[in-house]
């Protein structure tokens, strides 16, 4: 149900009678008193409650999940690597969706909401990425892993020097996730190759921390 403050899509008879302006909701209901957040017209309008259905949404973040539910509006159509945000009672989160679940067995790379059974997802507000290490003298047997937690949108770009902490690094290679959107390649390794911690597999990278390889 729309409540007081909550912002609506809808016409204006003062400045936008043919295109629908945001409104915030001053006091809600069928015939809702609302305002316009473009001119602070106030006035009537009907306000038409979509029908919701109730969804299952698997979340996995860090190898651990955890199943809820929200209510979502009926009318629509899903599809795997969209993201949307998760009211859970703990906190609000970031997902992409990974799975979309008809029914046992049925899987599905897109369909109508009213069809699914159960959205897998996964966290991508905050990511961990696994980092290779490489060290700068080339000795394979010290290569060595580490890893980053950091908001999903950071950028990594192929030929950039990264500092996290007490580890710097410059990166070589991206690989890249099965369900993140289409990228040039599954790994990019050319100077100025570029993605998002969200759709990281793997960062491959030089250790260029200066200590890295003392024996104290």
């Amino acid at each position: 149900m729309t409540d007081a403050g909550d912002r609506i899509g809808l016409a204006c008879p003062s400045c936008s009678p043919e295109a629908e302006t945001v409104h915030e909701v001053i006091r809600p209901g069928g015939h809702a008193t609302v305002r316009c957040t473009a001119c602070d017209h106030t006035h009537k309008a009907e306000v038409v409650e979509p029908e919701t259905t109730a969804l299952t949404i698997v979340v996995s973040q860090d190898g651990e999940s955890f199943t809820t539910e929200m209510d979502v509006p009926t009318a629509g159509v899903v599809a795997t690597g969209e993201e949307f945000v998760v009211d859970t009672a703990e906190a609000l989160m970031e997902v992409r969706i990974t799975g979309i679940e008809l029914g046992p067995e049925r899987r599905v790379e897109e369909a109508p909401i009213d069809d699914v059974e159960t959205l897998w997802t996964r966290a991508v507000d905050n990511v961990s990425v696994d980092v290779t290490l490489h060290p700068k003298d080339g000795d394979a047997d010290q290569t060595r892993s580490l890893r980053l937690t950091v908001p999903g949108d950071t950028e990594f770009e192929v030929g950039e020097t990264v500092e996290f902490g007490d580890e710097e690094f410059s990166v070589e290679g991206l690989q890249i996730r099965d369900d993140a959107p289409a990228y040039r390649h599954e790994k990019l390794d050319h100077p100025g190759d570029l993605a998002y911690a969200k759709d990281l597999k793997r960062l491959y990278a030089r250790d260029e921390t200066l200590t890295a390889w003392s024996a104290w």
